[in-house]
């Protein structure tokens, strides 16, 4: 039998102005009970699905979205084909209010097909929305997007922004990995994923512990929230989270946020370009590059530098916007070569 995972912590009777750093800078993720009960969305999702139809119908304007769909056979887990050369749903553009319309037909379907709208920015699709349930975040210039589907799983993966995620209508389910267990989630391909992002090959709800046993201890550091209309959930910075929308309609809306300046590339790109560069050395090499990476990256301070002269650090001194864009045009040359 596999480990259970353990409940993340949670706290309660918080209200959006008791968010500060504190909360929104942690390494842990946290679970903020009923934080935004109050807003009219909720009040509309804990009426029914028909309620927030409704509600969300107020605020559409013609807008296309991307939508993924999916047989019923899939059971509403969004995933590859059985030999990873695709996936096992269609991704289409569609009208908003075209898809409410599929979601509320399927309503009493006990074996719907899986109809998922993934990371629609707000004000393109529901302009106004977030005027009526506002959030501030202070200094955070947060992207605010929302979530729209019914009985659906998405595999665990990351992001690189810090998360704050609010369930508005249904539930769902959340379970956590720390970023140490990237090793015993199984990641599949890093540039050929289903949303983006890459994500475990693991079937959370049936693991074949016989090719992937690894994820036996994975899952005894895992954590684990269901989330009810108005409760939300901070995910930090690169947690792996699989989430799964338990009812036939289920709203979230999250805000994302990077901790980092405006400047900085995602830290993707330099993992691509080194498997490019530097995977395949000879492994005295690449020992050689891994502590070159340790004293100027991962472990550099005020003391890496300290020795030239300020005038003569070049990129090994303070980066900014324009430091950034010439830096980003050398790079460019080198590499189209």
């Amino acid at each position: 039998m596999q480990p259970r995972a353990k409940p993340i912590r949670e706290l309660q009777g918080l209200t959006p102005d008791d968010l500060n750093d504190g909360l929104l800078s942690g390494t842990a993720p946290l679970v903020l009970r009923g934080l935004l009960k109050c807003w009219p969305a909720v009040l509309a999702g804990r009426a029914g699905a028909a309620s927030i139809d409704a509600y969300l119908r107020r605020f559409y304007r013609d807008a296309t979205v991307g939508a993924m769909l999916g047989t019923r056979d899939i059971g509403g887990r969004f995933f590859y084909n059985e030999d990873l050369s695709g996936f096992n749903f269609a991704s289409v553009r569609a009208r908003l209010d075209d898809v409410l319309l599929e979601l509320a037909g399927h309503r009493d379907n006990p074996r719907p097909p899986a109809i998922y709208v993934g990371s629609t920015t707000v004000q393109t699709a529901l302009p106004g929305f977030d005027q009526e349930n506002p959030l501030d975040l202070g200094r955070r210039d947060a992207l605010t997007s929302i979530w729209i589907g019914n009985q659906t799983r998405i595999a665990a993966h990351y992001d690189l922004p810090d998360n704050l995620a609010v369930v508005v209508a249904g539930r769902r389910e959340f379970t956590l990995f720390p970023p140490d267990q990237l090793e015993n989630l199984y990641i599949g391909p890093l540039d050929f994923t289903p949303a983006g992002q890459p994500i475990s090959l693991v079937d959370l709800h049936r693991p074949d512990l016989a090719r992937f046993p690894r994820f036996a201890e994975a899952m005894r550091h895992a954590l684990c929230a269901e989330l009810q209309p108005g409760d939300a959930i901070f995910i930090p910075s690169m947690w792996w989270h699989h989430v799964e929308a338990l009812e036939c309609l289920n709203v979230l809306v999250n805000y994302w946020w990077r901790q980092s300046p405006d400047f900085m590339d995602t830290p993707v790109n330099a993992l691509m370009l080194s498997l490019l560069s530097m995977r395949d050395l000879p492994p005295a090499q690449r020992r050689a590059w891994q502590d070159l990476f340790r004293h100027y990256v991962f472990e550099a301070d005020a003391g890496t530098s300290a020795h030239i002269p300020a005038a003569a650090q070049g990129v090994l001194g303070p980066i900014g916007d324009d430091a950034a864009r010439m830096l980003r045009a050398h790079l460019l040359k080198k590499i189209n070569r």
